[in-house]
């Protein structure tokens, strides 16, 4: 799947139905090689709510930790690699997938807190479509997950800061209010989350990584520029409005169309 914005963009979705879009990964492209653990620590240190555990995260935290050489559980196991973790697993006697546990240093505007403890479909209850269009085929996908597979999905977001912690402070209308179709290279900011799925043996929980990376829009491929004009063109109507995509995607392009 690779380990850049530029990199990823290909494999994600554009515009249409929602769709999981996972690919089967060997062990050795699971986690990107050279993290900035520094930058790591300091954004847990400086954020101690990123991390959440509920009753059932120590066993399977310290499961992930151990399967990566390291201590501290689940957030040892984060903050030993680039990307976030989130661990997944049914309470006793249900078949429901729940956020059991969060280390996120990146967050993509969410807070562990807020979700900590949800099923998986009012995880994604802000995402339109999605208990319509994915909720049943992610249902099916993490009950038939065996252990050993290791599968990578990506997507895109446009930001208007190059922050790998981005929670929004701002309407977007404001957010965006300093972007023109002249800057927009240098102001706007395509990220992408690089996500794996991958079931632990001995405790069964499900572990959802979480990469980020961030690139501005003027250092994406020529090729890319068109695949992200095209995306934010064709997003749903619903999607386009919780993205805020009326503040950038007229700049986005007119960005694109000049430089393509």
């Amino acid at each position: 799947m690779g380990f850049s914005v530029n990199a990823l963009l290909p494999r994600a979705r554009t515009g249409g139905a929602l769709k999981m879009g996972l690919y089967a990964l060997p062990e050795e492209e699971w986690l990107q090689a050279d993290a900035d653990l520094a930058m790591r620590a300091a954004a847990f240190d400086a954020h101690p709510d990123s991390v959440q555990m509920t009753d059932a995260t120590r066993p399977a935290g310290d499961e992930l930790a151990t399967m990566m050489g390291v201590a501290g559980g689940l957030e040892g196991a984060a903050r030993s690699a680039w990307e976030d973790m989130c661990l997944l697993a049914p309470s006793a006697g249900q078949d429901v997938y729940r956020l059991i546990g969060a280390a996120v240093a990146f967050p993509t505007d969410w807070h562990p807190g807020d979700k900590i403890g949800l099923p998986l479909t009012a995880l994604h209850a802000p995402i339109h479509g999605y208990e319509q269009q994915l909720a049943s085929g992610v249902d099916h996908f993490m009950a038939k997950l065996k252990p050993g597979r290791i599968f990578g999905r990506c997507n895109w977001f446009v930001a208007p800061t190059p922050a790998f912690r981005w929670i929004e402070a701002e309407p977007p209308d404001l957010a965006f209010a300093h972007v023109t179709p002249e800057n927009a290279g240098d102001t706007l900011f395509i990220r992408c989350e690089r996500q794996t799925l991958r079931r632990l043996p001995a405790t069964g929980a499900i572990l959802f990584t979480i990469g980020v990376h961030v690139c501005a829009l003027g250092e994406l491929t020529g090729d890319n520029l068109q695949r992200m004009a095209h995306a934010v063109s064709t997003i749903p109507a619903e999607e386009a409005r919780r993205r805020g995509a009326a503040y950038f995607a007229p700049q986005l392009a007119s960005y694109a169309e000049r430089h393509g």
